[in-house]
């Protein structure tokens, strides 16, 4: 498992990032701009020429993660042909380009899910007709596993009463710690009874049984192209704006600041080992020929966790490209703004300067982020 989610994850993050620089590579092409190099990984020295293709090196790199272009006179305006040397337009192009490349992913990524799925899931208000509480992840060894349930799971009663909304689950919890429960659930169509014992958990300091849920869920089939695609753009805009809305919702103290903390390359390992294990109990449930009924016959419960976390990465990658710091595209694009609007340009020499020492607190950021992965890991269920 270790071996599968480590190659899935260099393949999906190197590949988020070529995808990127592809984008900025493809639109310089078309804007008559020279690119001298595309790195397949990270700069090292003794890359490998693999072909020559519309002027451009392709290369192989010793560092597998991620990619790179090197487009012809890059910081340099002197330079005929050059990316510096280009009109401010087809400059602002080749910038959004990337993330625009990764934004696109992300849509058929989302597309791909609906289609696995059948569907997608939707949050409904609480107490309307299709709403449902859902079972969405499972606590390993805790009493609701060892006792059978599945993601995917709708919880119907326990210990006798409807469950409607979290706090029928959390009273029927707190009244039975260290008592047998009889929970009624859902599952392909049919009602089946589990006896689980709520525990007392020493590190939350109040009783559990290992369940995280959805109160208010519904799954809406999706069955037309249209449909699907229409969904896939809707989700990835609920997604940017979810992203983009985190700092302020960290500030107001709306959501908890371990929920909005940044990862760096081990965290996002862990969360993706977590999700391969995921979708491979997921494939081999559905496999299985047991008569018991199966969660994974439900579309709650397909192995889509993983594209669904490569989706979410390729967002993020794109968005945070976009933010308005020096050496990002998003802080590139602010200095060609002066351009268009006043009709000058900011010195070279200055702009290669703020871009130089963005780089350098980016590298120092990047160091801090993946150093805390290792003193304060990523706490997954």
């Amino acid at each position: 498992m270790d071996i599968l989610s480590l190659v899935i994850f260099i393949l999906a993050f190197g590949s988020m990032v070529i995808i990127h620089e592809f984008g900025h590579f493809i639109v310089a092409r078309w804007c008559g701009i020279e690119v001298e190099e595309f790195g397949i990984g990270l700069p090292t020295p003794g890359a490998i020429t693999l072909f020559t293709w519309m002027g451009t090196r392709f290369t192989l790199n010793w560092l597998p993660l991620g990619g790179f272009v090197r487009p012809k006179g890059e910081n340099d305006p002197t330079i005929e042909g050059g990316l510096a040397a280009a009109s401010p337009w087809k400059r602002l192009a080749v910038l959004f380009a990337g993330p625009t490349m990764n934004l696109i992913t992300a849509v058929i990524l989302f597309s791909v899910i609906i289609s696995i799925s059948g569907g997608i899931i939707t949050y409904t208000p609480e107490g309307s007709a299709n709403s449902k509480v859902l079972i969405t992840n499972l606590v390993a060894n805790s009493p609701a596993k060892e006792a059978g349930m599945q993601i995917g799971d709708v919880l119907v009663s326990g210990a006798g009463q409807s469950i409607k909304n979290s706090d029928d689950i959390r009273n029927i919890v707190v009244d039975n710690v260290d008592k047998p429960v009889s929970f009624i659930v859902e599952r392909a169509g049919k009602q089946i009874e589990l006896l689980i014992t709520p525990k007392f958990n020493e590190a939350e300091g109040r009783p559990l049984i290992g369940i995280e849920y959805c109160s208010g869920c519904a799954f809406v089939p999706i069955t037309t192209v249209g449909a699907n695609l229409q969904t896939s753009l809707r989700y990835t805009g609920n997604q940017i704006y979810a992203l983009v809305t985190l700092p302020v919702k960290l500030i107001r103290g709306t959501i908890a600041p371990e929920q909005g903390r940044m990862v760096g390359l081990k965290g996002i390992y862990d969360i993706m080992k977590q999700s391969v294990a995921n979708d491979v109990e997921a494939s081999q449930s559905s496999s299985s020929s047991s008569a018991t009924p199966s969660a994974s016959s439900s579309p709650y419960n397909k192995p889509v966790q993983t594209l669904f976390l490569i989706a979410a990465l390729s967002i993020s990658l794109g968005i945070f490209n976009l933010f308005p710091f020096p050496a990002l595209d998003g802080g590139r694009i602010i200095f060609v703004l002066p351009e268009l609007i006043f009709r000058r340009r900011v010195p070279a020499q200055f702009e290669n300067l703020v871009h130089g020492l963005g780089m350098t607190v980016l590298l120092l950021f990047m160091i801090y982020v993946n150093v805390m992965d290792f003193i304060n890991p990523v706490v997954i269920p």
